[in-house]
This record gives structure tokens, sequence and C-alpha cells, in this order.
């Protein structure tokens, strides 16, 4: 296939996509950024259905514009025979797929990872599921919610008796990375071994329960279930949300001891904090947690937020700004650190943060939001499949 116009680590890889929402796309955009070449697959009826949650930016949808600038669009019907010669075609030109189609679906088409060793061995075949397979959940349908809610996450956010769903969609988004770096490490592996080729498998459920190490082996170990509670964390004290006196919140974090009698005696001017006996140490200061949030609060709650925050700057406090979303779309250190792009778009141009890494020497493409289908002619003449052969009459 046509390399990618943008040289970067990826530059040359060409990456086939059968997705929906957010872990696959996320993933294969990820791949785009570093320079690969993603040609999204999708249903003429409809497309992604990501493309159809909401309508706010200029009529398109926020979930597809976020994971799919860069790509290119080719619609086909794999239900049909011409559809399925047509991906093969691609896939044998491409180095990776992607799909996280419905359980049992790529099996169903013969694109299963089994499938493909044979047709396409020098393929990495890739899929993404809600519970992995060989489980009594292996046949459900996950989505970032319901995965939350299964793997423990939502009972260890929120507050006790109010249990909630972390705002981002971490399932879709932790699990689109971890599937982004399984085929960077086979593609270096590749490249060492000379052959490509392989097969990943990354669900949901596994990454959820891997970003639970921590509740998990604490629970395991204690025989308790940590609470959740807003803002704080289980496992360290202090650290959490106060009120200021001008109506601000600020959060403020400790992750030692050392740290924590800074706090109290230089920050607080509390000396007596400092020396008691219930507050010496982390455990001690989780145990009192209550205790310590009410002394740290009211002392929060008489001063303005700047001043708090510069006084914690100079004691070598943790802190931070309880934002919300338009808080960050205008944050100084967003825009001082020129963040943000324009990208292009089928409803005109839209802003767009750059990808987190800054990797020495490139600029990440910030290619455009395709329309659904709006590269298939293109990408068909490079086949050199004819329209008769695209229509199923030849």
């Amino acid at each position: 296939m046509a390399p990618s116009q943008q040289e970067g680590p990826l530059s040359g890889v060409t990456v086939v996509a059968l997705e929906q929402a957010v872990s696959a796309p996320l993933c294969t955009r990820v791949l785009c950024d570093l320079g690969a070449r993603v040609i999204k697959v999708e249903n003429p009826d409809g497309g992604d259905s990501a493309r159809h949650i909401d309508d706010v930016v200029n009529g398109l949808a926020a979930h597809f514009v976020w994971t799919n600038r860069g790509k290119e669009s080719v619609a086909l019907d794999l239900k049909t025979e011409a559809g399925m010669a047509i991906l093969h075609r691609l896939l044998d030109r491409a180095d990776v797929l992607v799909s996280n189609l419905t359980p049992g679906t790529t099996a169903k088409l013969g694109i299963a990872p089994e499938d493909l060793t044979t047709r396409h061995p020098d393929l990495i075949a890739v899929e993404i599921d809600g519970y992995g397979q060989g489980g009594p959940l292996s046949h459900k349908r996950a989505y970032d919610l319901l995965v939350q809610a299964e793997s423990g996450v939502c009972a260890i956010t929120g507050h006790p008796g109010a249990p909630a769903k972390p705002g981002p969609p971490i399932a879709d988004a932790s699990t689109g990375l971890y599937t982004a770096l399984s085929i960077v490490a086979l593609l270096y592996a590749g490249e060492r071994r000379g052959a490509r080729g392989g097969a990943v498998a990354v669900s949901l459920f596994d990454t959820m329960t891997e970003l639970m190490g921590y509740p998990l082996t604490y629970t395991r170990h204690s025989g308790q279930e940590p609470d959740p509670i807003g803002m704080s964390s289980p496992a360290v004290a202090p650290y959490g949300a106060y009120r200021t006196a001008d109506g601000h919140t600020v959060v403020l974090g400790t992750i030692n001891d050392r740290e924590w009698q800074r706090l109290a005696r230089e920050l607080l001017d509390r000396p007596d904090l400092a020396d008691d006996a219930r507050f010496r140490t982390n455990p001690d200061r989780v145990e009192h947690r209550a205790l310590l949030d009410a002394e740290i609060g009211a002392w929060c709650a008489r001063h303005d937020l700047a001043h708090i925050q510069r006084r914690a700057d100079e004691t070598g406090i943790g802190n931070s700004r309880y934002n919300t979303p338009k808080d960050v779309l205008a944050h100084p250190h967003l825009a001082a650190r020129d963040r943000w792009r324009t990208i292009d778009t089928p409803a005109g141009p839209v802003p767009a943060l750059l990808p987190p890494p800054v990797i020495s020497g490139y600029d990440p493409p910030m290619g455009a939001v395709p329309g659904l289908g709006e590269h298939t002619e293109a990408v068909l003449a490079e086949l050199g499949v004819s329209e008769p052969e695209f229509r199923g009459d030849a």
C-alpha cells in the first residue's frame, strides 16, 4: 500500500480496521498518530456506530471526531462475496488487522486469527473484545460502563451508597492503548526476526482488572474492600479536594510521611497536627482521614485558591485546581505549550489536541476525519479493483 505522507515511527505500516465505538478506533488512531496508514473498513449502511452518537461537532459526533482523524474510510459490504474478496486483497498488502466486532463475527466472516494464519501469514491479527475467550461471559456484548461495573471499578468510585462510573471511557481507552502497545511490540519483533505475523487478543475486562491491581491486591490480603471516597484516595491521606474562601476547590495531595510533615508544619502552620500520634504514619492518617480532612478543610476555607496554591508550591506540596471541561478548553497550560491544532472534517475545520507523546523531530500528521466511504474509490484503484468487481458483477 502507499506509505503515509508523514514520515513517522510507523511510516510504511498499513493497518486495516474493522472497528466500532472507542476501543479499537482509539488504538488505530494512536497508530495513525505515529505515522501508520489506517484504512477503516465500514458498512455502507451507516458505518461506524460512533458516527451517530450525537451531532454536536457541526453535525458530527464527538466520539467519532476524537478517535478517527487521519484515517481513510472505505465502504464495503462484508456480507457479500465481492466485499469479502476486496477485504482479503486489502489484507494481502496490510501489516495489521484490528477488529472489535461483536463476539463471533470475525469467525463467521472467516477472518478470525486462526483463519488468517494460513491465508495471510505475515499479518498481525488483532482482536479486541469484552471478556476474552473461554469464560462464562465470553459471549456477552460489552460496553465501557458494563465492564467497569463487572470489574469492580464502579464499586470504588463515587461515595458509599452512591457508586459511580469514572467520567472518561477508561475501559475503552485503556484497552485501546494496551492494544496499540502490543501491535508496536509485534511490529518491532517482526523487524528483528525478519518475519511479520502473530496474533493479539485484548479484552476490556482483562484491562480493567489489571487497572484494579491495587484494590484487588489490598482486598485479597486485608480481607477488606476499600470504600469509594469521591476525590480522595483510599491508599493515602491527606489526599483530596477542599473548598476555598473564594468559592473554588483546591486539590492537595501527599504520598509519604515527609510530605505530610511539610504540609502540617509549613503549609498549615500546625505543628500539633504533625506531632499527633493519630497522624504519624500514612496508615494512621488513612484511619483518621475524617479528622484530618476536617482540619485541612477548615484551613482552606479561610484562604483564597491563589494563596493556597502559592504556599503549597513554596512548601513542595502537590496541588491542583478542580477544573470543569470548559476550564480545560481555556487552560493556559495547554495554550502556552501550543497543544491545540486544527483538523479538517466533512463539516469543516475543528480544534483538536495533539497526541500526548512528544517525539523529537516528528510532528504528528493530524489528518482529516473521514466521511463515510470517502476513500473507497481511491483505495480500490490502488488495488486494481474495477467497478464491476466492486459491485459483484465481475
